[in-house]
């Protein structure tokens, strides 16, 4: 081998040597960010771990996100309910006070007003929005949930059943509404009926009232065959709810204009031997018509398939004002809040006896239900605080998995840039001194 070939070959491989030990010093003063992963190369297990670890983090990211705005929405709609619960107990409070013997038509229209006046507070605090969502609307949250209408309108007259009428009827009415009611008829008799839709039997206003009592003190504890004075044929739990939809709205406005149906509807039956012809009962009052959706708002908190039960965190219309014989086919949302204005009206009308019974039940159960609906909220508001702990906890790990694969050991990393620096700048010293000339040098 000649002496040129052989001082090639050294300087190939010096500068090869070199370039391998800058690459390394290179790389080390990459984890001067505090990373050591930069490139699957760096070390390919780890930076798998890394990956899988960034994805996890990003998704914990977003569910704290959704549990912090859940938590949020679940504060503003208790607070709503928290007042609306403090109107409705004042109402109920009212509606006891409407119920005295003393008062006269006038203090009824005084108290009529107050009681309007709970149901508008109540109206306009569950049409608050937050940002410009509202929180009772459902899915379609652009949309002011509730309105209330401007003029009076004929709603039908339900008769609602106390706790001692509900056990003594209750057997063969449909219990899944908030409340338990009857249909109240005139009769052409003069005299007031009511009618259970369920089965198109019919009992005078006085049997159900007070009648119905003499037959619990006799030792029957439910509804007997010949309570009733008249029937309606066709009339089964499967028809129920469409002969109401036929003949009202779903929030309890009678229908009008329709052959044979709502206003127009009549029907003869025989009580004790005589022909009486049955029409609907009917009041004039402020009607309140829902305009959310019955959709649920969904925050997921874990990778899966969402989950609208556990993972909502609104109320909508019907969760809130329940259910009643008007709506059972097709929620209004806005149930409790029209028996509330049917009170208002029988208050301002003076009907001492309806208010007495009817009144009370009707206002208790809104009380019930909305404080119900408080309840359930609270329970979801609890979950997402369990789940906003856990999330907070696999955050400290997963960061901490992050830290352990990807994190430079500072200390290290020092002494090895030093260790590097001064090697590197050795061997370039070294390199100086012991590496041939070059033609250029030869010829200076």
């Amino acid at each position: 081998m000649s002496f040129r070939t052989s001082t090639y070959g050294y300087s190939n491989n010096y500068m090869k040597d070199l370039q391998i030990s800058y690459g390394n010093y290179s790389k080390l003063l990459e984890q001067a960010d505090g990373s050591k992963l930069h490139r699957a190369s760096d070390d390919s297990v780890g930076y798998g771990k890394y990956l899988r670890y960034q994805n996890t983090i990003t998704s914990n990211i977003q569910y704290q996100s959704n549990t912090t705005t859940a938590l949020a929405w679940m504060k503003d709609t208790d607070s709503v309910l928290v007042n609306v619960t403090g109107s409705l107990g004042l109402f109920s409070k009212k509606v006891i006070e409407a119920g005295n013997s003393t008062n006269n038509a006038s203090d009824m229209k005084d108290i009529g007003k107050e009681l309007l006046s709970k149901v508008q507070e109540v109206v306009q605090d569950l049409n608050i929005q937050i940002g410009e969502r509202y929180l009772f609307s459902g899915q379609s949250d652009n949309i002011m949930p509730f309105t209330m209408s401007d003029e009076k309108q004929k709603r039908g007259l339900a008769k609602t059943l106390d706790a001692g009428e509900k056990q003594y009827f209750g057997n063969t009415t449909d219990n899944s509404g908030t409340v338990t009611q009857f249909l109240t008829l005139n009769g052409s008799d003069g005299n007031t009926y009511f009618l259970n839709t369920n089965n198109g039997k019919i009992y005078t206003e006085e049997f159900v009232n007070e009648g119905y009592k003499t037959k619990v003190s006799e030792g029957f504890k439910t509804v007997q065959t010949g309570d009733e004075v008249a029937t309606l044929a066709g009339l089964t739990p499967a028809t129920s709810r469409t002969f109401v939809s036929d003949n009202f709205s779903n929030n309890g406005v009678i229908k009008s204009g329709i052959t044979g149906n709502g206003d127009n509807w009549s029907q003869a039956v025989t009580v004790n031997g005589n022909s009486v012809t049955m029409t609907f009962a009917t009041i004039e009052q402020y009607v309140v018509d829902y305009n959310g959706d019955s959709k649920k708002l969904s925050m997921v908190t874990e990778d899966g398939m969402t989950r609208p039960v556990s993972d909502s965190v609104n109320l909508t219309g019907q969760e809130v004002f329940g259910s009643d014989i008007f709506d059972l086919g097709e929620p209004s949302g806005s149930a409790m809040l029209n028996n509330l204005l049917a009170v208002v009206s029988q208050v301002d009308n003076a009907q001492f006896h309806w208010v007495s019974s009817d009144a009370t039940t009707i206002s208790d159960a809104a009380y019930s239900k909305v404080l119900g609906a408080e309840t359930k909220l609270a329970a979801r508001n609890q979950a997402y605080q369990a789940i906003d702990t856990v999330l907070d906890t696999q955050e400290e790990s997963i960061t901490g998995s992050i830290s352990a694969v990807a994190d430079a050991d500072v200390a290290d990393l020092a002494t090895k840039l030093t260790n590097y620096s001064k090697t590197y700048s050795l061997a370039l010293t070294l390199g100086s001194r012991t590496l041939p000339m070059s033609l250029v040098d030869y010829l200076r």
